[in-house]
């Protein structure tokens, strides 16, 4: 049987990538500690500079706790063939430091340098998250360049660190729907650039939450999915949000991505999917808590205890 372990985020405790969606100021030392203590055996790095950002420090406070480092969530206007140069930079600045720290916490693995559109940053993509439609897509010259940006900087990471690379679909940016996944994939070198798939946002981007649809996700990009987020959905969040047309931000403040077992995903049926697989490896758990949204801690101890009462 294969053998699944599971991590969490930064952004469970409020550490988000995004400006305007900030949760309460959290110490990584104290995230760190919450999170080995409500069960999880790994996270990612975060924003950089939020955990040491010194190879030995990081090694230290993983390693203190039992911990594994996951991977690191960089974006990329990848769209723009002028950010493909310094956002490398960027990449690799992360993927150093990540193959520096590979193997940490008792556990074998091998993180994953994680990349993604620079969400949230195009008007017309954000306010429109959950509800794309395809005048809202890229160009065929765009998706060429998009592309071709996510292949060099996979390229560099493995050159450089022998790590890989994965694509993380996200709402609020140009890898959102079930056919602008199925587009970057079929773009890209298979044996270089793999999926990470988020439950959560896979149900969102698909305008149409609900457990089949990300189960049907999960079946058309199995051969490229290397690394798993889970998050949840609240289908009646996002009909709200479309209904009176919220925009990503106000969506996610609203609680659209709730903790695990109270929206859309079948996380029993994700799981069997992942044995039937035979996936082996992470799997991040991903809850966005905002202010007003309780305790972080309490809220990845719900989610542990709900995904040990599956089996996981």
């Amino acid at each position: 049987m294969a053998e699944i372990r599971i991590g969490n985020a930064p952004c469970s405790w409020g550490s988000l990538e995004f400006d305007g969606l900030e949760g309460e100021a959290v110490s990584p030392n104290q995230m760190l500690d919450e999170l080995a203590e409500t069960g999880y055996a790994g996270t990612e790095l975060g924003d950089w500079g939020f955990m040491p950002t010194d190879p030995e420090k990081l090694r230290d406070a993983l390693a203190s706790r039992g911990l594994a480092m996951l991977g690191a969530f960089v974006p990329c206007a990848f769209k723009n063939s002028e950010c493909h140069a310094p956002a490398i930079e960027r990449i690799l600045k992360a993927a150093r430091l990540l193959a520096q720290v590979k193997n940490t916490g008792g556990a074998p693995c091998e993180p994953y340098l994680v990349l993604a559109d620079d969400n949230g940053a195009v008007p017309e993509r954000c306010k429109n998250a959950g509800r794309v439609t395809n005048e809202m897509a890229l160009s065929a010259n765009e998706w060429k360049t998009f592309a071709r940006g996510v292949e060099d900087a996979a390229l560099a990471v493995r050159e450089e660190t022998g790590l890989h690379c994965v694509f993380h679909h996200h709402c609020a940016g140009y890898v959102e729907t079930p056919d602008e996944i199925a587009r970057l994939l079929d773009l890209t070198d298979p044996g270089l650039v793999g999926l990470v798939f988020d439950t959560g946002h896979y149900a969102l981007g698909s305008g149409a939450p609900g457990a089949g649809v990300v189960l049907e996700g999960l079946d058309q990009f199995a051969s490229r999915i290397w690394y798993l987020h889970f998050k949840d959905c609240a289908p009646a969040v996002a009909a709200q949000a479309r209904a009176e047309q919220w925009d990503y931000f106000r969506a996610v403040s609203e609680g659209v991505f709730c903790e695990l077992g109270r929206g859309c995903v079948d996380f029993a049926q994700v799981k069997q999917w992942m044995l039937e697989q035979d996936y082996s490896g992470w799997v991040c758990v991903e809850q966005d808590v905002l202010p007003g949204m309780g305790s972080p801690k309490e809220s990845a101890r719900r989610n542990r205890a709900y995904l040990d009462g599956i089996g996981l």
